[in-house]
């Protein structure tokens, strides 16, 4: 809007150029000169409210340059070799400058919301419902878990499930950015949102609609919109300083053409120091770090990774500490057998055989895993299944009683403990043995963990519930020394909390609903939320969509890249800026092309900033 008037104003100026004369060498007179004024007025009113605003957040702004760029080239006719410009249309070209570069924040602002948008575009709304072999279109918000759901070939699935019947590729680009194809099959658990390829899938909903993956994805976007960052300019730490030598740099051109010039005229004078203000107009440090946080937010997401905001980023990129839960994030959280240790009487593969087959029909982590190790084509018919919640389960399998769970469930009367995640077994009253589970640990885990060190990162951590011997072995795999195992949330908190100034900020990468106090409480909470808990994913800073951990270096290199590239972008423009201000003191940098000149500048920057939005091949 702002910069609609300006552009008025320049439209009119050159229709009214032929003024009324001039007023003591300044165009005063001139229709002209008053539609600039006007118009600086209106843009001078504006940028007084955000410099308000600026002041009460407690930051100093750059904005009171532009302010007085606008105003003093308003009052002095531009010497230009035997051509006298009147000054206002610097102070126009100024103001095309300034409200150009809220313009483009806004388009940046508008980019995202398209992001939004195109979520809500491809949020499902209708489910196809089959009940006694019958389909029925409903609402997506009336799908419960446990509906028996069709999903027809290119549509999007409205809720998460499980495949129970057919066999499909998916597109899930809209859920993690990634463009390859995910294969779908019997037992797949599909995520909301994602695309069904060539081949209908019949699915078993796993949850409602609200709380499935693609509405937090766009629950989660709609939070980063509604949080604006608390350091959108990365330039403050610059301001005062800027401001105070630009201001030193117009006096002492003033004082030095007086020093020289024993005829020297007041509105000589007076011209020299608003030539050197109009070329240190702020636009370079207004812009460049906003656009550099923009494009890094933009490149993150691309990578799969949600950034609330740009504070995010800042916070990362200084980070010195990182923080692991062990489940689900450096392990994939998904339990395998580990051992199977029979009694006498009994094999190996007749023990696993005998244990799946009565938890075939349980959907118990455990139980699944036992299923996947045995094959479903080995299990036995079993009939008679009581789970006792807590404890175990009892079936009957081919005849046999089988009762699996807990030691003191199925051994009450003897005493013993082993450490690893177990399931203890009897068949016709008779102890038949044991099989024991672990946790896969990712194989991006190791390396991941070397390139957050060679990225700066000085401590790493592993804060687990589970014991310290299982703890041991996992981080000794993937090369973390600083262990606190059987943490409770509360203890974790604590752990980060108690570190010392030397190893913050530090940042916490978790995944479970009992890892949302920690990311909340860390300085950034990085949350793996491809298959996460929603709690996670709603305290945590950012989100890594995809279920890969290598994210996490991922996203440290973008936000250390993002902060060079908006510290380098500011430092240009100061540079460049200051550079014309000297040449300026001198007086043959007319203001008008001193203004053209800054508008240069405010290109280089916005160019240097855009690196952010690019890969880094390295």
């Amino acid at each position: 809007m702002l910069l609609c008037i300006v552009l008025m104003a320049i439209l009119i100026a050159v229709i009214l150029r032929e003024g009324f004369g001039f007023v003591g060498g300044f165009a005063l007179l001139s229709p002209s000169w008053f539609v600039a004024l006007a118009a600086a007025v209106i843009v001078a009113i504006n940028m007084i409210v955000e410099m308000i605003q600026t002041f009460r957040s407690g930051k100093v702004g750059v904005d009171i340059l532009a302010l007085t760029a606008i105003f003093v080239t308003l009052f002095i006719d531009d010497k230009f070799g035997n051509v006298t410009i009147e000054g206002y249309w610097a102070s126009l070209m100024i103001m095309v400058m300034i409200t150009g570069g809220q313009a483009l924040e806004d388009y940046a602002s508008n980019k995202a919301r398209a992001n939004l948008t195109f979520l809500l575009n491809h949020n499902p709304t209708t489910a196809h419902v089959v009940k006694d072999r019958i389909e029925k279109d409903v609402d997506v918000n009336s799908v419960k878990p446990g509906d028996i759901l069709s999903i027809r070939t290119g549509e999007s699935i409205p809720v998460d499930g499980r495949v129970l019947k057919g066999q499909s590729y998916l597109d899930e680009s809209s859920i993690s950015g990634e463009s390859a194809l995910v294969e779908a099959t019997v037992g797949t658990v599909v995520l909301s949102g994602a695309v069904n390829g060539d081949s209908p899938l019949t699915i078993v909903a796993l949850k409602t609609a609200k709380t499935s993956q693609f509405q937090t994805i766009v629950e989660l976007v709609k939070e980063a919109e509604s949080k604006p960052s608390k350091f959108v300019r990365v330039a403050d730490r610059y301001a005062v300083p800027f401001t105070l030598v630009s201001y030193l740099i117009a006096g002492l051109a003033w004082l030095i053409y007086w020093a020289l010039n024993e005829d020297a005229s007041v509105g000589e004078g007076f011209r020299r120091a608003a030539e050197v203000l109009v070329v240190a107009s702020p636009c370079p440090l207004i812009l460049a770090a906003p656009i550099a946080l923009v494009s890094g937010m933009s490149r993150s997401s691309k990578n799969g990774i949600i950034v609330k905001n740009s504070d995010a980023l800042e916070r990362l990129a200084a980070v010195k500490t990182i923080a692991f839960d062990k489940t689900g994030t450096i392990t994939k959280g998904v339990l395998v057998v580990d051992g199977v240790f029979p009694t006498d009487g009994i094999t190996s593969d007749g023990l696993a055989i005998l244990t799946a087959s009565a938890e075939q029909n349980s959907s118990h982590i455990v139980a699944r895993s036992l299923v996947d190790y045995v094959g479903k084509k080995a299990l036995l018919p079993v009939e008679g299944v009581k789970e006792i919640p807590g404890n175990g389960l009892l079936a009957n399998v081919q005849g046999h009683q089988v009762k699996l769970g807990k030691r003191a469930f199925v051994l009450p009367d003897k005493e013993g403990k082993i450490n690893e995640t177990s399931t203890f077994v009897s068949i016709d009253g008779r102890y038949a043995g044991y099989i024991t589970f672990k946790d896969i640990v990712r194989p991006e885990s190791r390396k991941t963990l070397e390139k957050l060190t060679s990225l700066g990162i000085k401590k790493t951590i592993l804060l687990t519930g589970d014991n310290e011997r299982i703890a041991q072995e996992v981080a000794k795999e993937v090369g973390i020394t600083d262990i606190k195992a059987n943490c409770l949330p509360q203890d974790k908190i604590d752990a980060i909390t108690s570190l010392g100034k030397e190893d913050k900020p530090i940042a916490m990468v978790g995944d479970g609903i009992n890892d949302a106090p920690v990311l909340a409480a860390a300085d950034v909470g990085l949350a793996m939320g491809a298959r996460g808990s929603a709690a996670a994913a709603q305290s945590a800073d950012m989100v890594i969509l995809v279920d890969d951990f290598a994210k996490v270096a991922k996203s440290v290199a973008i936000s250390k890249e993002t902060l060079r590239i908006a510290r380098q972008s500011v430092l240009i423009g100061i540079f460049l800026s200051l550079l014309l201000e000297v040449i300026a003191a001198t007086g043959i940098i007319p203001a008008l092309i001193g203004a053209c000149l800054q508008e240069g500048v405010d290109l280089v920057s916005i160019f240097s900033a855009l690196r952010a939005l690019r890969d880094n091949k390295k």
